[in-house]
């Protein structure tokens, strides 16, 4: 078993290092895969030389991933900053990060000489000191010397293209690698139209949104009754016994529709066009796949792209709380046996999460002990889906929420590191809690590039700096266990 756990972790490291930094950095996979795989090696031949029996020092696992994360960084930013051999520029971005998705791959519009001077004197020297115009088959490369702070300059440049090119560019302000701001010109495919303009008012599609929302009313509902304890084979002869599924569909479906939503709102609010929030019913399992909105417009900077990542799990996770502690508080206490773990909802052992187990406490008092676990109610259950929708949106990966949140706070090659280092941390973790290994697989294959936003070089202020760490903490007291410390003080 061990051996077949190391061969599938070491292929899934593999994939991850090879899908994701060979495009960045030149250093050998082979090598960046041997330094992340070092803990598990040793962790395993731990265990061959002294078996489960005797666990290994905390040093040592600590000890060496502390030293594995900081040579892979290292390996990597020196692969980085490494001269090239080909005849291409340090800076050069990548091409599906230089040319926004929401593009459509339509070739540029020639610039004619008369043109080109017009764009050149769209670029103040005292703003931005243009050196160079580069021609791509699909954007218009402008780079040279910022002389303004980044805010100033996407604004000032912004206005002038648009004031002599009209609608005809998007413009994009993006980080180079050399750590100069470049400007990518873009073929503005949503432009305004009659097509376009009918697009727009069909966009959002009300009638398929409430179809899959009664859809998933129903299918949630199915499942609620299930995990009620309803015996299906009664509901031919009794069907008002499927509204005993009802506290688990309202529950799930207000705190993932309330996730949405905030992403929804806070998209209309910067005029970013967006569908409504689409619900997938599934017959089985928990009802549902979750819900989503599309955004179908350019992002404008990175304030925005933070407001509208952020505001989704704070407005689920506000809505999970009370849901939680009110399912919690009428679940039942049972005895702690060997099905207890954190995926059972009917023997649930709330220390595998501090959060979950300080609202457990926090619900259920003294009943709450060492040797106790919890059989949930049905809105505790979709109480702690809530919980779990929101770590997981959290994690800073890609094109999730907390991929965009880091994306905002540090820039988007930053942020590719850091999805980097949460995907290994993860597998790392699913090693003492076996229940994460599906989920750091699942994140191996969600790419690390996210969009940018057309002002993708404006740093954001200290307030959402501070809130996005707050929102790494919550993931961080969601998902780590609860420390026998803290249980001691607790009596839990």
């Amino acid at each position: 078993m061990t051996f077949w756990f190391l061969l599938l972790l070491g292929l899934a490291t593999y994939l991850m290092v090879q899908r994701s930094a060979v495009s960045i950095t030149r250093t050998p996979v082979w090598l960046l895969w041997l330094v992340l795989m070092t803990p598990a090696l040793l962790l395993t031949g731990w265990t061959l030389r002294y078996g489960i029996k005797q666990p290994p020092p905390p040093s040592l696992i600590i000890g060496s991933s502390i030293v594995c994360l900081l040579l892979y960084w290292l390996l990597f930013q020196w692969g980085r900053t490494a001269p090239k051999d080909k005849q291409t520029e340090p800076s050069d971005p990548p091409l599906q990060s230089a040319i926004h998705p929401t593009a459509e791959p339509v070739p540029v519009r020639p610039i004619e000489p008369t043109e080109e001077s017009q764009l050149r004197n769209c670029f103040p020297w005292s703003v931005y000191y243009i050196q160079n115009i580069e021609y791509r088959p699909q954007a218009i490369i402008c780079r040279g010397q910022l002389r303004t702070t980044p805010h100033q300059a996407y604004q000032r440049i912004k206005d002038n293209i648009e004031a002599h090119f009209g609608d005809r560019f998007l413009v994009i302000f993006q980080e180079g690698l050399n750590g100069k701001p470049f400007f990518v010109l873009v073929p503005n495919a949503q432009a305004a139209s009659a097509v376009n303009k009918n697009k727009t008012e069909k966009l959002t599609r009300p009638g398929l949104a409430l179809i899959l929302l009664i859809t998933t009313f129903f299918t949630t509902t199915f499942v609620g009754a299930r995990i009620a304890g309803v015996d299906l084979a009664t509901l031919k002869s009794d069907p008002i016994v499927l509204l005993q599924g009802l506290p688990y569909a309202l529950g799930l479906i207000s705190i993932l529709g309330i996730h949405e939503l905030g992403h929804y709102l806070t998209a209309r609010f910067y005029k970013i066009r967006s569908t409504l929030p689409y619900f997938i019913p599934m017959p089985f399992f928990l009802g549902t796949f979750g819900a989503f909105i599309q955004m179908r417009s350019p992002i404008p900077n990175r304030k925005a792209l933070f407001d509208v990542s952020i505001a989704g799990p704070i407005a689920g996770f506000v809505a999970t709380l009370p849901i939680l502690i009110w399912g919690l508080a009428h679940s039942e206490i049972v005895p702690l046996t060997e099905k207890t773990g954190i995926l059972n909802p009917d023997a649930l052992n709330p220390k595998y999460s501090i959060l979950l187990a300080l609202l457990s406490k926090l619900a259920l008092g003294s009943q709450l002990t060492a040797k106790s676990a919890i059989d949930l109610h049905p809105l505790a259950v979709a109480g702690f889906l809530g919980l779990i929708v929101t770590a997981l949106n959290l994690m800073p990966v890609g094109q999730l929420d907390g991929g965009h949140i880091v994306h905002a706070m540090f820039g988007q090659r930053t942020a590719i590191f850091i999805g980097q280092i949460a995907r290994l941390l993860l597998l790392l973790l699913s090693l003492v809690q076996s229940e994460f290994f599906v989920w750091a697989i699942i994140l191996l294959f969600i790419p690390l590039i996210d969009e940018p936003a057309l002002n993708d070089v404006t740093e954001l202020d200290n307030g959402r700096d501070i809130l996005g760490l707050m929102a790494v903490a919550l993931l961080i007291i969601i998902i780590l266990p609860l420390p026998q410390a803290i249980a001691n003080l607790l009596q839990i």
